[in-house]
């Protein structure tokens, strides 16, 4: 068992790093193609850099801790298959309380999932964490009026339950298919 979890460790980080190599490839190929963008592209990348690592590790410290306090059937119960609607309701409230960027709720996304939590539970999460910010919802208030924020954040919710619903159904429906084997 062991030895097929580090196999398959071993193959994702060869994925990585091949994902990496053509990406870098692609940036020296498009900063010889444009190379007036060359300071832009190193300062906006630096930039990039610093900010991962000034967050980095403060979500490492709270993934951490969020595996230590939080069990897997606190995390099935409010977000796992039998969850329904309280399921839904809560995993927008996560990923609407906290600021920051996204990659930061895709460690905690992976949590949740290897906890039990449900595939549509995590999409809704991450949706919410990218569309729904408490201090967003404030400025469009502020900005654009109250009507307009409203409609928005109401929109927004239904398709991101649509949308959370319909990519699980996919995700089983496809987990359901037959896969085809050709013998030569």
């Amino acid at each position: 068992m062991k030895d097929n979890l580090k196999e398959k460790q071993k193959k994702g980080m060869i994925r990585d790093l091949i994902i990496l190599g053509v990406i870098l490839i692609i940036t020296v190929i498009l900063l010889s193609v444009f190379p007036d963008r060359k300071g832009a592209v190193i300062s906006t990348s630096w930039d990039f850099f610093i900010e991962m690592m000034l967050i980095l590790p403060a979500v490492m410290v709270i993934l951490g801790l969020f595996t230590v306090w939080v069990t897997k059937d606190i995390v099935v119960k409010y977000l796992g298959i039998t969850s329904g609607i309280k399921g839904i309701i809560i995993a927008i409230i996560l990923g609407a309380l906290p600021t920051g960027p996204l990659y930061i709720a895709f460690p905690m996304s992976s949590a949740l999932l290897e906890k039990g939590a449900k595939i549509s539970n995590i999409i809704v999460f991450l949706s919410a964490w990218a569309c729904i910010k408490i201090p967003q919802e404030m400025m469009e208030l502020q900005f654009l009026g109250g009507q307009f924020m409203l409609l928005r954040l109401i929109l927004t919710i239904i398709f991101v339950i649509i949308m959370g619903i319909s990519i699980e159904k996919i995700i089983e429906w496809d987990d359901k298919k037959p896969s085809i084997s050709i013998g030569v």
